[in-house]
């Protein structure tokens, strides 16, 4: 990535992170999104369990996802874990990473086509949309989907503002992310079953109506999974995690006993 960010993660983002330096106890690995930034990531956060060894692990100069423990702003220090992310988390935030470096490469070619190097399109659009979007790839999405007033709002100069429109609609289709979860919904009612399939059926519907692709498959008793799709990188798993505790809600008001959990 060209851009690099000046300022410091917050607690419990998702970082990519290279690993530079393997000891016995300890991986000081640096931060790719961030400007000379490195994190270390102690031995216990490496994986559950006893480690014999922490090179059964990571590699040197592999790419890895981890989760920021602590922030230390006074001396730059970062505490990380990789044994804290799922492998769904650890997939999308690869795959978020990728689709931004795909954004970065469209906003250099748009330049291109008007004689801006990329550092000038950053500074006349880029940053702006990250500003207004958290990111150059959720901000172009929503330009595909028909969201550009915001660009002239933002002040960003016609031309670019025309170039980086008839581009984005030509090249971009909005990513989609898929979260899974499994509910666990017991009843000990004599008609226990369909009063948990009222619950999940009314819930999933009325989340279809207001336009969120949602599906509840049946696994075997008494596991169901509930798969979210959305383009809302950022807050995909907050949205399914949000609705499987609505559904928990609703079911214990029918006595239905429940529980949920992020499948791996």
């Amino acid at each position: 990535m060209h851009l690099k960010k000046k300022d410091l993660p917050n607690t419990n983002d998702l970082v990519i992170c290279t690993v530079k330096n393997i000891l016995h106890h300890s991986v000081f690995v640096s931060l790719d999104e961030y400007d000379n930034l490195e994190g270390l990531i102690h031995i216990s956060e490496i994986a559950p369990g006893r480690i014999r060894n922490i090179r059964d692990y990571v590699k040197p100069e592999k790419k890895i996802v981890c989760k920021v423990l602590n922030v230390n702003e006074v001396n730059r220090h970062v505490d990380l874990s990789l044994r804290r992310v799922s492998i769904t988390s650890m997939k999308n935030k690869f795959e978020e990473y990728r689709q931004e470096e795909k954004a970065e490469k469209l906003l250099e070619y748009s330049g291109k086509q008007i004689n801006l190097d990329l550092d000038n399109m950053y500074k006349e659009a880029g940053l702006k949309i990250i500003e207004n979007f958290g990111s150059l790839q959720e901000g172009f999405s929503k330009i595909a989907f028909g969201e550009e007033d915001f660009l002239k709002k933002a002040g960003v100069n016609e031309n670019i503002r025309n170039i980086l429109i008839k581009i984005i609609k030509e090249k971009i289709k909005p990513l989609k992310i898929k979260v899974n979860i499994i509910l666990e919904l017991k009843s000990y009612e004599y008609n226990g079953i369909e009063l948990i399939k009222t619950v999940l059926t009314k819930l999933c519907n009325n989340y279809k109506k207001n336009g969120l692709d949602i599906n509840i498959f049946y696994i075997s008793a008494p596991k169901y999974q509930l798969e979210i799709i959305t383009t809302e990188k950022k807050n995909s798993e907050i949205i399914a995690e949000k609705i499987a505790t609505e559904i928990i809600n609703e079911s214990k008001k029918l006595n239905i006993i429940g529980q949920w959990q992020r499948k791996s």
